[in-house]
């Protein structure tokens, strides 16, 4: 399932992936794997992206 909630809040911030993937120390490619839904990030990435973009697990990663 995409991930449309990350890709609108780095967006938000006019924060590219590889932006994103520099701040949490991870591959550009990891952060589009996140936002396509190819990739499950673990909770620890999880967390590093959330207090990057200042937004909860909730808001970014639980789905309705």
């Amino acid at each position: 399932m995409k991930n449309l909630r990350l890709k609108s809040a780095r967006a938000a911030l006019d924060m590219s992936q590889q932006d994103l993937a520099d701040m949490v120390g991870v591959s550009r490619q990891t952060i589009s794997a996140v936002e396509k839904g190819d990739y499950n990030p673990t909770i620890k990435l999880c967390i590093d992206i959330c207090k990057v973009l200042g937004k909860t697990l909730d808001e970014l990663f639980w789905e309705d």
